[in-house]
């Protein structure tokens, strides 16, 4: 729904938006609490909140994306991005430690209590201290259906093709990457060496890289050539990642494998947000971040299921079939787990050609920032 969510964003004050947003989440969290004190709770009743509160989630992105665009000057695009890369980073590693600590002392009313606190907390800010410009949209695009500020948008995407061909960059790079996470369970549990304490060290050191990767972006000077920076990065990323992962046996190697390959991530991810915010006028950039985000994320629940279905269904019967003195079994071992780490290898040659193409095709390019 997010390349709709776009064309509302533009139409649509960006404070009021946000605010609306976070409140009908914070209305889906005391329905859950009401239900459950009450022992109504069903199963389908958390699909459909999470369903409700994911689709304000959708409609909230563009305009926040757009709002940090209103509020920072362009000299500090970098800076905001890498600090926004290193807060999502912070929640992702901190959030499931303190919500199980929370719930551990005071159960689900210590839970629902800290997350409507929270949520007061952010409301209040941004109401009273944050002040938002308004960007006014003309009298065509006030008349536009949503279809048709959805056309302008997907329109604008195509005309502008450094951005879109950067977008489908992504969208290569989400599908090897998300296809990793799905193998990166059935590589290291079955392991002698590996196990359930290995795997949440493993994963939780490629959150800590990335959260260092932030402080690095926020600090380092802008880059001569941004197009190359992004394709390096990820070249880099994808394949000691994948190559160091599946050819060694040790959770050391695969903990530096991690760090290797998270690492870059934020530099390149604060260099794609400064072009797209450089590039497209703040009245499109809600149409446009929600067709980059539909264009560029579409690829991650592929991914997912590509993953899981290859580990299963070709690698592992293949490394299975082997012999043990093949060229296969020395290279990424024997018994289970082997197939995940031929799916991993295997992702990092993809990722390989992935950059190696688009790096490519974006030599035509030349991105000039201006000050």
């Amino acid at each position: 729904m997010s390349i709709f969510a776009g064309a509302l964003s533009d139409k649509w004050d960006k404070k009021n938006t946000l605010l609306i947003c976070d409140t009908f989440s914070a209305l889906c969290t005391m329905t859950v609490y009401v239900l459950l004190k009450t022992g109504l709770l069903c199963a389908w009743h958390l699909y459909v909140l999470n369903a409700l509160s994911g689709l304000m989630n959708t409609v909230q992105n563009p305009a926040s994306n757009v709002a940090i665009t209103l509020i920072s000057p362009k000299k500090h695009y970098q800076k905001t991005s890498a600090m926004r890369s290193f807060s999502g980073s912070l929640i992702t590693i901190l959030h499931p430690m303190l919500a199980t600590s929370v719930y551990a002392v005071g159960g689900m009313n210590a839970v629902i209590i800290v997350d409507l606190s929270t949520f007061l907390i952010a409301f209040s800010a941004l109401l009273l201290f944050v002040r938002i410009p308004s960007v006014k949209a003309n009298a065509a695009v006030e008349k536009e259906t949503l279809f048709d500020s959805v056309k302008a948008g997907l329109k604008f995407l195509f005309q502008n093709r450094m951005v879109l061909t950067l977008i489908l960059f992504l969208a290569g790079v989400n599908l090897v990457a998300s296809a990793f996470d799905a193998a990166l369970p059935a590589f290291v549990l079955p392991r002698g060496n590996g196990g359930e304490a290995v795997l949440g060290i493993v994963t939780s050191v490629a959150g800590v890289a990335m959260l260092a990767g932030s402080l690095i972006a926020s600090f380092l000077p802008p880059p001569k050539d941004r197009i190359r920076l992004i394709v390096s990065t990820m070249l880099f990323s994808l394949t000691t990642d994948n190559f160091l992962m599946s050819l060694t046996r040790s959770p050391v190697t695969w903990c530096i494998a991690q760090i290797l390959g998270y690492l870059p991530v934020p530099l390149m991810s604060t260099s794609l947000d400064v072009i797209v915010r450089t590039t497209i006028p703040a009245e499109m950039q809600g149409r446009v971040y929600s067709c980059r985000n539909t264009l560029q994320f579409f690829t991650i629940p592929i991914g997912h299921l590509l993953g899981g279905w290859m580990v299963d269904v070709f690698c592992e019967p293949f490394m299975e079939s082997i012999s043990k003195e093949s060229i296969p079994a020395v290279m990424f071992g024997v018994g289970k787990g082997s197939g995940a780490g031929m799916m991993i290898f295997m992702l990092g040659l993809l990722g390989m050609v992935i950059c190696l193409v688009f790096g490519g095709l974006l030599r035509r390019y030349r991105y000039k920032e201006s000050a």
